[in-house]
This record gives structure tokens, sequence and C-alpha cells, in this order.
């Protein structure tokens, strides 16, 4: 099939297999679905029993983190940095528990062991690894954060926080209510 051909039938919801052309529905039901940009799409209903006051699922696969609201007329993806390996990524069920704009950042006892270096950022600073907002899960040092260095995003690039572009950040952080309910896979 050639470029245009193959495009065309994309257009149309249709690719080619083995010869054949299949419906794009069907094609949805063999396996996990991605998005253009690479996002396996996500139900809450497959992470959570009910909405409660939102959901978030952080999925650490495909970085990318899936938000709805507790009345579900809102649902929105953000690209995200995940954590640079398995040992830093907790998985599990958490919640938002506290928000900040503008917050500090400490490093954590085992960042001063790999970076001694590091030190304390105060509220605000443009230096803040924790971007112009952050969002507190009930796990001890375990942030939905921003990030002013927008390289990271789309990366294995974190000590265990995920983070989003600053302005993303923002928008989510307006969206969640204290208590939203959240699961990184």
């Amino acid at each position: 099939m050639s470029d245009i051909n193959r495009r065309r039938a994309l257009g149309l919801g249709v690719i080619a297999v083995g010869g054949l052309a299949m419906p794009s529905i069907l094609r949805a039901q063999e396996g996990p679905r991605h998005n253009i940009s690479s996002f396996t799409m996500q139900d809450w209903r497959d992470h959570f029993d009910e909405l409660g006051k939102g959901a978030i699922v952080a999925d650490t696969t495909s970085r990318a983190l899936h938000y709805w609201s507790a009345d579900e007329t809102i649902y929105r993806t953000y690209p995200t940095s995940v954590p640079i390996s398995d040992e830093l990524t907790k998985r599990g069920y958490t919640e938002i528990t506290r928000k900040k704009e503008g917050p500090s950042w400490t490093p954590t006892a085992s960042q001063m062991e790999r970076y001694p270096d590091w030190k304390p950022v105060a509220d605000g600073d443009p230096a803040n690894p924790l971007g112009s907002h952050a969002m507190y899960l009930s796990w001890p040092a375990y942030l939905i954060h921003g990030t002013h260095d927008t390289r990271k995003i789309g990366r294995l690039s974190s000590d265990g926080c995920i983070g989003l572009y600053n302005e993303k950040i923002a928008e989510l952080f307006e969206l969640c209510p204290v208590g939203t309910q959240v699961r990184i896979i």
C-alpha cells in the first residue's frame, strides 16, 4: 500500500492487515490502544470503583497522566516525566493530601547521598525542581509537580515523582481537589 493510500485508509478508519482492510473499531478490540503520542488509553473503571472527588492514573510505561473529574465531565491526558528506575518508582494507590503553589523543595536523605551538592530551594525560586505547583501524595516524598526543565517531559528523568510542564500542572492543580484518588501504574 503506498503512503498516500495508507494515509487515506487511516483517515477512513481502516487499516490493511495481511492484505485485507479492517475497520478501526475491530482493530480497537485487539489489545491495548494507543493514541498518536503512544499513550496507552485508560478508563477510570479499570482502576477505581468510583470517581469520588476525581481520579488520576499516572502510567509510567506510556509516560502519561490521565485525569477524570468527579462528575466525569472533564477528562485530560498530560505527558509526564517518570522515575529513572524501577527502584525509584512507587506503584499503587494513593491520594492528593496537600497542594502548594510556588512550593519549596528539600532533597531527601537518599538524594543527598547520591547528590551531596544539592541544596534546599525556597518557595517560588525559578531553580526549583518542583516547578510552579506541587500536589503532595499520601506517600512521603512522592509528588505530582511541575518542572522548569521541559526536556524532562516524556523521559525517565525523575527521582520518583511524576512531573508535568508548568502550564499543565497549573491546569491540573485547579481541577484536582485535595482527596483526589491517584493510582501510579
